[in-house]
């Protein structure tokens, strides 16, 4: 991706913050108990677009959470309106997307502390040792 103008950040910012609220108020009528959180909004270069990428939680259908955005955009849109319309020229269109980069964090946690798990339980001495095995051998 190439790196945002400080105008394409500024305007980022101000969505995210304002979109952040609207969801806040708004979002039990649109998606129900989950909790969305905006992670970040990327400005096209002709600020024209928002994208807008967003983590879900207490959810197991996050893309339904998502789907459901995406049929109430105009309703998301206009409130978004409301709330910029004095510090841009014009809306933009907003495109959502999930943010799964928390999930795949945590399934690497969660992947480390197994490996972590299996390997505390022995010594260091025990673990080379079970490496490096020597033959026996059997008529001895």
């Amino acid at each position: 991706m190439e790196q945002q103008t400080k105008k394409q950040q500024q305007v980022a910012g101000l969505i995210q913050k304002e979109l952040s609220t609207i969801l806040l108020q708004e979002g039990t009528y649109i998606y129900g108990d989950a909790l969305v959180t905006i992670t970040r909004v990327r400005m096209s270069s002709d600020m024209g677009i928002a994208y807008v990428y967003a983590s879900v939680y207490n959810s197991l259908y996050k893309q339904e959470v998502i789907k459901m955005m995406w049929e109430n955009l105009s309703r998301l849109r206009g409130e978004l309106g409301k709330a910029i319309s004095s510090q841009v020229r014009r809306i933009p269109m907003l495109k959502f997307f999930i943010d799964d980069t928390l999930d795949v964090a945590e399934h690497l946690d969660n992947l480390f502390a197994n490996l972590n798990k299996s390997n505390s339980n022995r010594s260091m001495r025990e673990v080379k040792d079970a490496q490096v095995q020597p033959e026996t051998n059997p008529n001895e």
